[in-house]
């Protein structure tokens, strides 16, 4: 559960920041008559993600008539949401900074085209987000015992409601949040439900034939480890974390986690051309880039 209102959470905020920054600089532009065609493009975004979430999902349970071809299919996302991930923590741990201003200008180029363009530029700012949270949620949904039930569906949408009042308390200027150093820890927990993620991935590529395997164990500590349990079950549904995982799924689970981690923990070089002070603020730009429109 913890796991899939992480990835709402994270992905949510991410979005909730894109669509601040675009409706504080309409606000601020004295453009308020474009704000329903942000809203447009953002609506459709959203309702295209859940569509597209629903068409995995159908997929997995109606469209696939064997178990093979199920675990397969639910391999192959596996794969593809660890990839998404992984790009997606980079990046913004990249862009962070330069997003603003990115925003600013595509917007700027949308309002001198018109209406259809600015609901586009939104639709296409959040669309990303969206396609992410889809295929990361239903990977990580059914990477964990109770797969992509109510529960699983609940703990997404708290993780991306949290995630929009905090983007609105933000908008607002209510609070004020180290987004920096929160999206360095949830990061990192991320990259483990990621290792977690391709670990059930493998595990899946074996019981469907593609992988051998499947019966040769790393270790079993049941004793120690009981499933049933309420720390056990906690690591399974984080991170994946199992009592008896095969030799792939363990070398696969730390093969990934070890080297990822160290590269997105390290601190990245510092730029030799120096940086104006605008744009240096203690946390991403992205704090700095939502002002209250009462400013």
């Amino acid at each position: 559960m913890f796991a899939t209102y992480l990835i709402g959470l994270r992905e949510g905020l991410e979005a909730t920041l894109v669509v601040s920054i675009l409706v504080a600089f309409l606000v601020k532009s004295q453009r308020r008559d474009r704000l329903p065609q942000v809203w447009t493009g953002v609506g459709l975004a959203v309702a295209l993600s859940v569509g597209f979430g629903s068409l995995i999902q159908y997929t997995s349970t109606s469209l696939l008539r064997t178990s093979e071809s199920r675990e397969l299919f639910e391999a192959v996302t596996s794969v593809a949401a660890v990839v998404f991930v992984t790009w997606m923590i980079f990046w913004m741990r990249r862009a962070a900074r330069t997003i603003a201003g990115e925003l600013r200008g595509k917007l700027t180029d949308a309002l001198a085209v018109g209406s259809l363009a600015v609901a586009g530029m939104a639709f296409l700012a959040v669309i990303r987000e969206g396609l992410e949270t889809a295929l990361i949620f239903y990977a990580a949904a059914e990477s964990a015992a109770g797969g992509t039930g109510p529960g699983s569906l609940l703990a997404l949408a708290g993780g991306i409601a949290t995630a929009v009042v905090i983007g609105f308390l933000l908008y607002r200027s209510a609070v004020r949040i180290n987004l920096s150093r929160f999206f360095t820890w949830t990061g990192a927990l991320l990259i483990l439900v990621a290792a977690g993620i391709l670990k059930y991935g493998v595990h899946d590529f074996q019981e469907a034939g593609v992988l051998p395997g499947l019966n040769d164990l790393a270790f079993d500590i049941s004793t120690t480890l009981d499933p049933n349990a309420w720390y056990g079950a906690l690591l399974a549904g984080m991170f994946n974390v199992t009592a008896a995982p095969t030799v792939l799924e363990l070398v696969a689970w730390v093969a990934y986690a070890v080297p990822v981690l160290v590269l997105f923990l390290r601190k990245p070089a510092r730029s030799a051309k120096p940086v104006p002070a605008a744009a240096t603020p203690s946390a991403p730009a992205d704090v700095a880039a939502v002002p209250s429109p009462r400013a």
